[in-house]
Parts: C-alpha cells; structure tokens; sequence
C-alpha cells in the first residue's frame, strides 16, 4: 500500500489545476493517475483557438492552453502516473490501479479528487433507426482521427448536434476540404455558445436546421444518406416534413455524460440533473474527503472556468487534509422556475473567505428576462439578461457579506423572472 496525502484521478486541464493549486499550498506528497500516455487531456485534440481568454488574457490553442500547466506541473515537480488506469476508489479513499509497469497497485489517500472529465453519447443512447454501416463517428473521435491521427473520416457529412464540438466539427471538416451539408438539431435552440454558431456555421454557409432530428440513415457498408424530419414540440417527427440528404458520414454531436462510474464506487452522491457529484462550496461530495471538478462535475462550455473550480478544489483539499475545513450549518442551493441546475449544491458560509462562485444553466432561451436570487424569501438579486440560453453557463459570485447578512439563511433559490 503507498500512501498519499492527495491524490488525482485523470490529468486533464482539471486535474493539472487542482495538482498546481494542492502543490502551492504547500501539500507535496500528491500524484496525479492519468490512463493517457500524455498530460493534458482533451485539450490536446482541440487545435482550434478560443482558450485562456478569461486565464490568461490571450487566445490558445487547446494544446497551447494545456502546455501552459503542464509545464507549470512540471516545474513544480508535481509526481504523475501516465497509462494508469483507475479501477476502484471506496469510500476509505483506497485507490486501485494498474498500469504495465507496476501492474496493479493500492493506494491509500487522505484526499481524493476527481477529475476525470467527461464522455460523448453514442449512437445507441439516442436509438436512431437505420442500417449498422460505417462511417458513422461522434464529433470527438473525428476530432482525434483529424487532428491527431491525420486520418480523414469522410468528405461528405451531416452532423446530429449542435453542442460545441459538433460546431466546431463543422468548420474543422470544411476546412480539410469536406462538404459540410447540413447541422441539425432536435431542439429550437442551438446548444452551443454563439461564437461558435458564427464562426463555424455562419461563415461558412453550414446550414443549421433547428427542431430536426435524423430518423433514418441508409447505407450497407458505408452511410450513403441520411433522412432528416422536422419535430413538433413533443420533439416527435412531424410527417410530410421528410428530407433525404445523401452523404458518407454522420458525425453525432448529442451531448456530454460526465465520467463518473469510479464517483459511484466510492459511495459519491450524484445529482439528476447534471450526472455529476452534489457538491459543497469547497467542491467536497458527500464523502469526506472526496472533491470533484471539471467536467466529471458538470459539463463546462469554458476550459477558464475549468481550472477555477479545479482551482478551488485543489486549495480545498489541502485545508481538509490539515484539518483546516470548518463544519458546520450548509444552506441548500436550488434551481427554479427555469434553472436547470446549480453548483454548487449546498454552501457552508464559514468556509467562505471572500465570495463562492455559483454557476447554472437556463432551460430554454429567455429573451429580456431576470435571473433572481433568494435567500430564504429575500430576493437579494434581480439582474436583467438580454438573452439567456442553455447553452452558456451562467456564473455569479456570491460575497461572504451576502451570508452575513443572512445568518439564519437555510436556502438559496435561483429562478428566471420575467419582471
């Protein structure tokens, strides 16, 4: 058994800022466990720009953006174990490994964090009638075969999806030359950030065709078309509204699922709205001494907001390994009136030393409304959004003196109102 006083499960952009944050609070006895043969994470598929504006000021790459960690892990002298992979955590904090030079291996933590990001829906999650052929990839795996394998997946696609890596899918295909036919998506809504509506699809002339779905794909051996068909507001396909699209590849870009089979071994609570842990404001589960961030938490539209979680979760595993975490009375966050969910899920004000930043999602697209905050039955805000959309994360800070002011305060509820 080797022990640990922290350790780190997946060396992703999370993971990498959690390690940083844990080894400047002076905590030197961690480890970071990656199952990739390189630090970094998704990142190093992302070669497209649009990262670090919030960190560091400046537009990088995804691969830039992970250097940048890396590099400080390294300097640092962060320990770290590539081509490991996690069996099991329990709830004493014992970890299982195993990679193909130490074989399998126990670990004994007083700290766990979890940062093992998240994984694509497949095909079989959204039941999609057709033939079993080739040529049908999530957005992600494209993205690895493009940009990291050199390998072009097909030359004529549509792309189920509009979440981000799908967008993004969209522009990175046009530009090795494919014909992007069209964009479609179930909901009226896009579920990716704007810019990334403008600069892939919008500047490219990509069709993005809104409350559609695909309910058939043709093909024996290889996807030779698809059937694509408006849907009413019960999302089913409307009939008479039918359209053949032919093409040699369907890249499915359906959603994010956070990665947490290893959470639910360890005893971790996980809510239904996000598929990630219950959180406090210290980023801890409901297992002492377990802390998760990134997208293994919640899926993130923003590597920036990333690393401060992970930031926060890193400090905050360290004040719970020196016992520095202070117990006491947690006042519950809840998501309302068109609020899909909040994190953190229950706050602690005492373990709060300037503000906590909450973040959440809106259901739908609200148009000239107001994102309210109560405390109890005190509305303490009343801020007027232009547009909301479900597909930007909304972030608020929280001040310490907010919490002052509302010492007997047992609930915090965050809701759309129109006035």
């Amino acid at each position: 058994m080797i022990n640990y006083d922290i350790v780190i499960v997946g060396g992703g952009p999370a993971g990498l800022a959690a390690a940083i944050a844990a080894k400047e609070q002076g905590t030197h006895n961690i480890l970071i466990l990656e199952r990739e043969n390189q630090l970094g994470g998704i990142l190093n598929q992302c070669i497209h720009n649009g990262f670090g504006l919030h960190t560091f000021k400046e537009e990088l790459t995804g691969p830039e953006y992970a250097q940048r960690f890396i590099d400080k892990a390294l300097e640092l002298k962060v320990p770290y174990k590539l081509n490991t992979t996690v069996l099991d955590i329990n709830e004493n904090k014992i970890i299982t490994a195993v990679n193909d030079s130490d074989g399998i291996i126990e670990i004994q933590a007083k700290a766990v964090i979890l940062a093992m990001g998240c994984r694509e829906r497949p095909r079989g999650a959204i039941n999609i009638p057709g033939s079993r052929c080739a040529g049908i990839y999530s957005a992600g795996t494209a993205q690895k075969f493009v940009n990291v394998k050199g390998y072009l997946p097909g030359k004529e696609i549509v792309i189920l999806g509009s979440g981000d890596i799908g967008l993004i899918m969209a522009r990175r295909m046009t530009l090795e030359g494919c014909k992007v036919k069209a964009v479609v998506e179930l909901m009226p809504y896009s579920s990716g950030l704007k810019r990334n509506i403008v600069q892939c699809l919008d500047d490219y002339d990509i069709p993005l065709k809104l409350s559609h779905t695909v309910i058939d794909i043709k093909g024996r051996d290889r996807v030779e078309g698809v059937t694509i068909a408006e849907v009413d507001s019960n999302r089913n396909p409307i009939k008479g509204t039918e359209e053949y699209i032919s093409c040699d590849t369907l890249l499915l870009s359906v959603g994010l699922v956070p990665e947490n089979e290893l959470s639910k071994k360890a005893g971790v609570k996980l809510s239904t709205a996000t598929n990630g842990a219950e959180v406090n404001e210290s980023m801890e589960t409901n297992v002492e001494g377990i802390f998760a961030c990134g997208n293994v938490l919640h899926v993130h539209d923003l590597v920036d907001y990333v690393t401060l979680e992970s930031y926060t979760a890193g400090k905050n595993a360290v004040k719970y390994v020196k016992g520095k975490n202070i117990s006491g009375r947690t006042i519950e966050a809840v998501a309302e009136d068109g609020i899909s969910y909040i994190v953190p899920n229950f706050i602690n004000p005492l373990n709060i030393e300037d503000y906590v930043d909450v973040k959440f999602r809106v259901r739908k697209v609200f148009n000239n409304s107001f994102i309210s905050v109560y405390f109890d039955d005190v509305r303490e805000m009343h801020l007027k959004k232009k547009i909301l959309a479900p597909g930007e994360m909304e972030v608020i800070k929280f001040k310490k003196e907010l919490f002052d002011k509302h010492p007997e305060c047992k609930k915090i509820t965050i809701k759309v109102e129109g006035e």
